[in-house]
């Protein structure tokens, strides 16, 4: 159950990856920047260890914080990043490419 609701959280990432990817590069970079971020967020663990040992073994309040930092940080991504409309995926199709 809890991987069903993990992957409607963050299903949607790889998807909307494959939007902004360059016609060029669309078939490695998705995976690519899917898999770099992976490796950006397998330091979450040494940092909220930190946090928790700052804030006096209280690790619910460090991973809260990570939480929220990277909800932040997620939805000014989301928010102020670039929107591909009218991206054709099919080679030859009549929608023009959105300016990268």
């Amino acid at each position: 159950m809890m991987q069903f609701f993990v992957q409607g959280a963050w299903g949607v990432v790889p998807a909307h990856l494959n939007e902004l990817s360059p016609p060029q590069v669309r078939g490695t970079f998705p995976g690519f920047s899917y898999q770099l971020g992976n490796l950006l967020a397998s330091w979450n663990y040494t940092i909220e260890a930190g946090l928790g040992d700052h804030f006096n073994k209280n690790y619910g309040l460090a991973i809260a914080i990570v939480t929220a930092v990277v909800a932040v940080l997620l939805a000014l991504i989301a928010g102020f990043g670039p929107q591909a409309k009218g991206v054709g995926f099919v080679r030859g199709s009549k929608a023009r490419p959105a300016p990268v």
